[in-house]
């Protein structure tokens, strides 16, 4: 089943996981939005430099550290994603607290190895 997913740090470096993430899942055929520090492309997606108010997104892909996530919690939640995965380096106690009380799924886990064994 497709899902529509929001990669949140997203990179125009190929060498970063969330460029590679974004790769994978458009191969995966899942859509993609995406939202960075520089605008660009990654495969066939836009990177946003912006919030946006992105309609029905099952997921969101956190490749951001823990600092840098609060100033994306009130968007986060906004979205009412069913999930979001903190993919390593990115775990946040604080914050998996508030995704429970707005009754939001999440999971510590990696992107890539979830689209690779089928989790996803």
């Amino acid at each position: 089943m497709k899902k529509n997913t929001l990669v949140l740090g997203a990179s125009l470096k190929p060498q970063r996981y969330s460029h590679i993430a974004i790769k994978r899942l458009r191969q995966h055929n899942h859509d993609v939005k995406a939202i960075g520090l520089r605008t660009g492309k990654v495969a066939d997606v836009t990177i946003d430099t912006e919030l946006m108010s992105y309609k029905n997104i099952d997921t969101v892909t956190l490749y951001l550290n823990p600092q840098r996530q609060t100033t994306y919690y009130d968007y986060i939640i906004g979205l009412h994603p069913e999930r979001v995965i903190f993919n390593p380096g990115t775990e946040n106690s604080e914050f998996y607290n508030l995704l429970k009380q707005n009754n939001i799924k999440y999971e510590v886990a990696c992107t890539l190895v979830l689209l690779s064994t089928g989790q996803y």
